[in-house]
């Protein structure tokens, strides 16, 4: 049974290589995935999907206004369409989520969206709150704040790491002005204005207070 799936954490726990991965088993088996990009990310140029590691493949280029159920409904007499996969899925608009769930019941294909829960001001995006309510199968990737803890929130930074309150929901970058932080860490970061160092080792803690990583990830 076809199912919208939603892959979510934050920056860096490797969603986009999961998503370019999954692409290439399809097409290992010799089916067809359709991936799907934000037009508006164009980091590594409009309609292109690239991991940090490298790993990368063209994508239909989507905006707000594109209807992606109508995409898919022109493409499937002339191909088979077995999977849909959608990067940077926080981007999605309310009704774009639902054309998605309409791909998954009306035409029987799975979608796997991946994406960011919430922003830099620890708000949901617009795509992530519909795809929390709407999704039938929900994944969180799991990734390291720099203090050891499980990074849950991002922070926007300016150049000498403290956390920008103000700006547009939507702004891209990448490392040097995002950061994967703990909810703790958020809190201290954002209202109580404490500095990240961008380049920080893990802090060295006394035995009686290290986890083990298992338990931070839990």
């Amino acid at each position: 049974m076809a199912k919208l799936y939603f892959y979510y954490s934050a920056m860096n726990a490797g969603k986009t290589t999961l998503l370019l991965q999954s692409a290439h088993n399809y097409r290992e088996r010799g089916m067809h995935p359709l991936l799907f990009t934000p037009r508006l990310d164009d980091r590594h140029g409009v309609g292109v999907i690239r991991s940090r590691i490298g790993l990368e493949s063209p994508a239909l280029a989507f905006g707000a206004e594109d209807n992606l159920l109508e995409h898919v409904q022109r493409l499937l007499p002339e191909q088979n369409v077995h999977c849909v996969l959608v990067d940077e899925a926080q981007f999605l608009t309310r009704d774009q989520v639902f054309q998605l769930t309409e791909i998954v019941d009306r035409l029987g294909i799975p979608v796997l969206c991946f994406g960011l829960r919430t922003d830099f001001r620890g708000e949901l995006f617009e795509g992530s709150r519909y795809l929390l309510a709407w999704g039938d199968q929900l994944e969180e990737l799991k990734t390291i704040c720099h203090t050891g803890r499980k990074a849950t929130m991002v922070v926007r930074v300016d150049e000498q790491g403290f956390a920008l309150l103000e700006g547009a929901q939507v702004e891209i970058g990448g490392n040097e002005r995002y950061i994967s932080v703990s909810r703790k860490e958020f809190k201290e970061v954002f209202f109580g204005g404490k500095r990240i160092k961008l380049i920080d080792p893990l802090e060295q803690r006394e035995d009686t207070e290290r986890d083990t990583q298992e338990e931070l990830l839990e």
